[in-house]
């Protein structure tokens, strides 16, 4: 096994497009051909975008792109970026009078960190379509990891950079990768040891989230102050709308190795999976290197990043 580009999967593509007035973005993962889909969403504030459609029982068998945004709810308008550049490119589910572009979204909370009036919008989605076509990688602060911050248990003053990260490996002729957008509640965590997160006084060493939330256990403070990682996991590998549902959950392992805690009720933890369908492969072997994947991407997204408006990186530290 060794590892390769996210962008190298064949029949995806991936763009950014960012605002640092903002600071914001938005990432999108386009399958011109189509992709049969799934998704997982564990944390309890989600903000997302066409997820039913994607329950195995619907008709809908493929989707041709996802997106992930900051910009909390709002976020959400640039998908109709998307629609609009795949609708022009003549990619989409074909109604007779025009091609019905399948794209579903997840956003996660960024608002705090800046100007909370500049969020990702129709111009901004598309930005990201357009710039899909150089098919680049990029981690750190771009896209919808651009405003993303980690360890905000203590408020922003405490907090870190968080970021977007890739990461993707090939198997003989099979390929698994992931883009995750890293905007945690809690700390990011590397062989155990953490390595970004709530920072203590001396703005150095780490308070240590799910330490502070048990002295904490009876408190009923409302913690929804910037959190929520999302991400997409692509592969060649052929399955069913019911195997990629199960790849998604399987690569929801990935959060709860590198980020403590995971799937808080503060966080709208959510995973879509996609698949062009080209490789014969076992859903076992494709959901584990999913969370591999999920893992190194969070990782790569919090190593990569920048300090941004006071907001400590990785880097720093």
């Amino acid at each position: 096994m060794k590892e390769i580009l996210f962008s190298s999967i064949e029949g995806i593509r991936i763009g950014n497009a960012e605002n640092l007035e903002g600071p914001t973005g938005c990432t999108v993962v386009i399958c011109p051909g189509g992709a049969v889909a799934g998704v997982d969403v564990r944390g309890g504030a989600p903000g997302t975008r066409e997820t039913d459609l994607l329950n195995p029982v619907n008709m809908v068998n493929r989707i041709h792109a996802v997106l992930l945004a900051g910009g909390s709810a709002f976020g959400l308008d640039a998908a109709g970026g998307v629609m609009q550049y795949l609708e022009e490119n003549n990619i989409g589910l074909d109604v007779k009078v025009t091609r019905v572009p399948i794209v579903c979204a997840a956003v996660l909370f960024d608002l705090s960190i800046g100007n909370c009036k500049i969020r990702p919008d129709r111009s901004m989605g598309y930005e990201a379509c357009v710039n899909s076509e150089l098919n680049i990688c990029k981690n750190g602060n771009f896209g919808a990891g651009t405003g993303a911050t980690v360890g905000k248990i203590l408020g922003d003053s405490h907090a870190m950079k968080g970021g977007i990260g890739t990461y993707a490996v090939q198997a003989g002729d099979l390929k698994v990768g992931a883009v995750v957008a890293v905007n945690c509640l809690g700390d990011i965590v590397d062989n155990g040891s953490i390595i970004a997160g709530a920072l203590n006084e001396d703005g150095k060493s780490f308070a240590g989230t799910e330490n502070i939330m048990l002295s904490r256990y009876s408190s009923k403070k409302n913690l929804f102050t910037g959190n929520t990682t999302i991400g997409i996991v692509a592969t060649n590998g052929k399955f069913t709308k019911s195997g990629m549902t199960k790849i998604s959950s399987m690569a929801h392992n990935g959060y709860g190795r590198a980020m403590k805690p995971a799937h808080t009720m503060f966080d709208g933890d959510t995973i879509f999976s996609m698949s062009t369908g080209k490789v014969q492969a076992d859903l076992n072997v494709v959901g584990f290197l999913a969370a591999e994947v999920v893992e190194k991407a969070i990782l790569k997204a919090v190593k990569s990043a920048d300090s941004l408006l006071g907001y400590k990186s990785y880097k720093n530290i």
